[in-house]
């Protein structure tokens, strides 16, 4: 699997990340429904195939699992994404610390503001971005940025200068995103050339695009912008797939 470093934080990430929050919320997913043991054994098999980008949410249940995953493992050889859901400066705080006791960890790779659905967030959620640089800061977390679900806040992305890391849906047939294809890689593109680290989501539409994946992996990996993606996936095979795919059309 290709590894790259990201310019804005100078994590490593590997292309393929693995998710473990589809169909997520309310503390489960697709993945964390399979069993705990399976899900254990399930990044570790996507760890030997070089998937060392691990990503996780408060709202998936799913910090317990990658804490299991990451025993025995140089635990500076993965990058966990998390995100907290919270629009509260405190409970984001607080969060923050139950994050790391969960995670087994003393540092937080990337932490991301999760599901912003809204233009003025950058205003409206000012305190809880006090509280991430602060975070930051102290060394508990590395990198920050956040989840977008609105196409009116991607707009805002770019010129947000305390931001890290964007997670933002993209496929070529505009599946579960917040505009279409043709509107959305312009701001990605923006995004990127402002020296922010940009993963990309969704790329298989959230299983929709399931009938030609191999063709939505290699519209994803084309594109110039995108620094990593992140997919969910739930067996060995589909890690074995993606792996090769990812290998084969990844452009840079």
């Amino acid at each position: 699997m290709q590894k790259i470093i990201l310019r804005r934080s100078g994590l490593q990430v590997s292309r393929l990340g693995i998710g473990t929050g589809t169909h997520g919320w309310n503390g489960s997913s697709e993945q964390t429904r399979i069993g705990f043991s399976q899900l254990v054994d399930l990044l570790r098999l996507a760890y030997d195939q070089g998937i060392t980008f691990w990503d996780t949410a408060e709202a998936y249940g799913s910090h317990k699992y990658i804490a299991e995953a990451i025993k025995g493992i140089d635990r500076s050889s993965v990058t966990i994404m998390t995100k907290t859901f919270s629009k509260q400066s405190d409970q984001v705080r607080i969060g923050i610390q139950n994050y790391l006791k969960e995670l087994r960890t003393d540092y937080i790779d990337i932490l991301l503001m999760h599901c912003i659905t809204q233009k003025d967030w950058l205003i409206a959620y000012a305190d809880v971005i006090d509280t991430l640089k602060h975070a930051k800061e102290k060394g508990m977390v590395k990198a920050i940025g956040m989840s977008c679900h609105d196409f009116e806040a991607l707009k805002t992305v770019a010129s947000a200068d305390w931001i890290d890391v964007v997670f933002a849906r993209i496929n070529y047939d505009g599946i579960h995103m917040d505009a279409k294809p043709d509107d959305i890689v312009p701001e990605l593109e923006k995004i990127y050339e402002a020296g922010k680290d940009v993963i990309g989501m969704k790329i298989i539409g959230q299983g929709q695009l399931n009938s030609n994946t191999e063709k939505a992996f290699e519209y994803a990996l084309a594109l110039n912008c995108i620094d990593s993606i992140i997919v969910g996936m739930s067996n060995e095979s589909q890690i074995i797939q993606n792996v090769a795919f990812v290998n084969k059309y990844f452009a840079k």
